[in-house]
Parts: structure tokens; C-alpha cells; sequence
């Protein structure tokens, strides 16, 4: 399965691809923390159910990051 990072900012977007998902979910974490908008892209017909990753896109203690999870 492949995840697409995509980190947008003002008027810079970032994409990255990964193939774990607790690595995309961590990237997306740090680019959030930073205060970028992220939204992670699952690149698969056999995608899981965004609810399996909610724990881990959890709101920062710190700060209301912007992400999404999209199939």
C-alpha cells in the first residue's frame, strides 16, 4: 500500500510518498506541528478505514493542526 504526504503552506506544497503507514502518519505529524495543512493520500483499492488511523492523527497538545485522511 503507498501514501502520499501532501504538506501545504502558504504558497508551498510538499508531496511525499511513503509505504508504511506509521511513518506517513508520523511525517504528516511533524509537517503539522510546523504548521503546515497535511493531508495523506492512501494509493490502494484495498485501502483501511480512516477510522484505524484516528488515534494517531490525534490534535497535537500544542497547537490545532490542519490534517486529513483521504482515500
Amino acid at each position: 500500500m503507498a501514501f502520499e504526504i501532501v504538506a501545504k503552506r502558504d504558497s508551498e506544497t510538499v508531496t511525499m510518498q511513503r509505504s508504511s503507514s506509521l511513518i506517513a502518519i508520523a511525517k504528516a505529524r511533524v509537517w503539522a506541528s510546523e504548521g503546515w495543512n497535511v493531508t495523506i493520500i492512501v494509493r490502494d483499492e484495498a485501502a483501511p478505514a480512516g477510522e484505524q488511523f484516528l488515534p494517531f492523527l490525534a490534535t497535537l497538545p500544542d497547537r490545532q493542526p490542519d490534517m486529513a485522511l483521504a482515500t
